[in-house]
């Protein structure tokens, strides 16, 4: 199992260091698609630009489909300032208050990578008398280019334009105490346990009574992306996400999370009660949780008009869609559950 840990952390590592806001997730997926087949493995990828993997099972009908998804909350340059400076647009739910001061790279479309800041205007506090008071939003935070532009013209010569995606330095790092830090574990983190779940499966040799399938979407953060690739016989969508940590709630970053209600409505009631009773059996670390600003891949795959039961787990996670917190016993605790579960 320590084998297996120490990949699903190499595999997050590798991951959380690939720019992938929503929208820009192709060199993601290409670096998914050779994972996989290292582990012994036939993926395809979807028009869509995800990555579909069959694990393998004894039969066909009463799959079941885990999602992750790659991508990741970002930006959009929506406008070139007078000074030269950026206007960006949200990608997902990314929150201005918590990229203030972030470090991030302007992707062109073919004049290359520059590198910026994510800063209020007017951001010197020895110059703004209303830096404290100010409210921090997209009208009045700005990407500062790392480049000698002091206008429109300046910045349009380097190939910067609207449309251009802007992804955000992740810093990732796990401490000695166990401890992963890093933006964008949701939802990389449980692409890695999804990694090493496959790997584990590969190299017990284990085949599964039911189908198992990965599905590795795009464009979650923007709710569609488990609205379509649904494989023939598949009966059960498990989405595999972060498990929410705050206040009135149970979960910790210790412990595997499993979903009861978000806000789109409650999973389904069988699902929910296989994993507790599975979580039970096996002495496995858990939390029931209702999620109250929350909607998931299974969500959007039932949404689309999918006829299947669906459920949602995933490792704790603190201060979501800021600089995130989890912990190696919660990624733990999610592969034993996966394995509790489906094997």
């Amino acid at each position: 199992m320590e084998t297996i840990m120490e990949y699903i952390l190499e595999q997050t590592r590798n991951i959380l260091a690939i720019d992938s806001p929503t929208g820009y997730t192709e060199e993601a997926a290409e670096y998914l698609m050779n994972t996989y087949r290292l582990l012994g493995y036939e993926p395809v990828k979807t028009v869509k630009g995800g990555v579909l993997v069959n694990l393998g099972g004894e039969k066909e009908k009463d799959g079941i489909l885990l999602e992750a998804h790659m991508d990741t909350l970002g930006a959009m340059v929506c406008e070139i300032k007078g000074n030269g400076r950026l206007k960006v647009s949200p990608l997902g739910g990314l929150n201005p208050n918590n990229t203030e001061g972030e470090n991030c790279r302007i992707i062109t479309r073919s004049d290359g990578v520059y590198e910026g800041t994510f800063q209020l205007e007017n951001a010197s506090v020895h110059v703004n008398d209303d830096y404290s008071t100010a409210r921090r939003s997209f009208s009045t935070m700005e990407v500062v280019p790392d480049e000698k532009v002091s206008s429109k013209e300046e910045t349009e010569k380097l190939g910067i334009m609207a449309g251009d995606i802007v992804a955000f330095e992740p810093r990732t790092v796990i401490t000695e105490k166990g401890y992963i830090k890093s933006r964008f574990l949701d939802d990389k983190l449980s692409v890695g346990i999804l990694l090493g779940f496959a790997k584990y499966m590969k190299e017990e040799k284990i085949t599964p009574k039911r189908n198992i399938y990965h599905h590795i979407t795009v464009y979650e953060e923007v709710g569609h992306g488990a609205c379509g690739t649904v494989p023939e016989g598949v009966t059960e969508i498990l989405s595999v996400d972060m498990g929410c940590v705050g206040e009135g709630l149970n979960c910790t970053e210790q412990q595997v999370s499993i979903c009861v209600k978000d806000s789109v409505g409650p999973y389904s009631y069988p699902v929910v009660s296989g994993l507790i009773k599975a979580a039970k059996e096996h002495d496995i670390d858990f939390a029931p949780d209702v999620y109250p600003h929350y909607g998931s891949d299974a969500d959007a795959a039932l949404s689309a008009g999918y006829d299947c039961r669906h459920g949602l787990i995933g490792p704790g996670v603190y201060a979501s869609h800021g600089y995130e917190r989890s912990h190696v016993d919660g990624v733990k605790a999610t592969l034993e559950l996966l394995k509790a579960y489906l094997l």
